[in-house]
């Protein structure tokens, strides 16, 4: 039988070994989207051996993966989805979740929320319309800074992004307060974007309308961008924002 002396010491390895795996899965975000073994153990100040160790572990439960072709490490599915999980309790998603679906109910179209996340623009909840544009609107989907409605909308009002992007586009996001494309990600497929603020103005998310063009104009003077706009100004007046 143990006893508590015996235990200790045992509760402390584990202790230990949980604090050396979360240092190395926030390497590997720090490092994302790959890393060697060998920039991995210089960034976290260890032993290569020791890092690959405890590699071994997080990739046998999911928490991180290897690239058969290059050796590299990175995050796997298990983290993306506590990551996800930690990204569904910011105010913002639990405030527009809601009225996303409402949205969705309304225009009959595809709705999502984007927020700025460590890979760019990356979509946190959808609302798929039946027999509408999904594609591009996958929970965790990366979308393209200067390529797609939403990516645009956060370089109009997220400082730093500018670079790259038409400086019209970005002056005219800012006088309507929205933005609309027409088969610029995906021909074919139209989209509306209209930004979310909270305290301060600061930009807290991207609401996008998606779908195809036979069903969706995607018009800035239209009624979905109305019902758009309409959205997002009871959702950031929530957070303590405004449109």
């Amino acid at each position: 039988m143990k006893t508590m002396d015996d235990a200790g010491p045992t509760k402390g390895k584990k202790v230990q070994s949980a604090e050396v795996g979360t240092e190395i899965l926030k390497a590997l975000a720090d490092l994302a989207p790959s890393t060697s073994l060998k920039r991995l153990a210089e960034y976290l100040d260890m032993p290569a051996a020791k890092v690959h160790r405890y590699l071994q572990a997080l990739i046998a439960s999911g928490f991180a993966e290897q690239d058969p072709l290059t050796s590299h490490y990175g995050l796997g599915r298990e983290a993306l989805y506590v990551g996800l999980a930690a990204i569904r309790r910011l105010d913002v998603v639990k405030v527009a979740s809601p009225a996303l679906a409402e949205l969705r109910d309304a225009l009959g179209q595809t709705c999502f929320l984007a927020i700025w996340g460590s890979h760019g623009p990356t979509v946190v909840q959808v609302e798929p319309a039946q027999g509408m544009v999904t594609l591009v609107t996958q929970v965790g989907s990366v979308l393209p800074l200067h390529g797609s409605s939403t990516g645009l909308v956060f370089a109009a009002y997220k400082s730093g992004l500018e670079e790259g992007a038409d400086p019209a586009v970005l002056e005219g996001i800012r006088s309507e307060g929205l933005h609309a494309i027409h088969g610029l990600l995906m021909p074919g497929v139209n989209a509306l974007s209209v930004p979310l603020f909270k305290a301060g103005r600061e930009l807290a998310g991207v609401v996008t309308v998606v779908g195809s063009q036979a069903s969706f104009a995607a018009e800035p003077q239209g009624e979905g961008a109305r019902s758009l706009l309409e959205m997002a100004r009871e959702v950031s007046l929530r957070m303590g924002g405004e449109v």
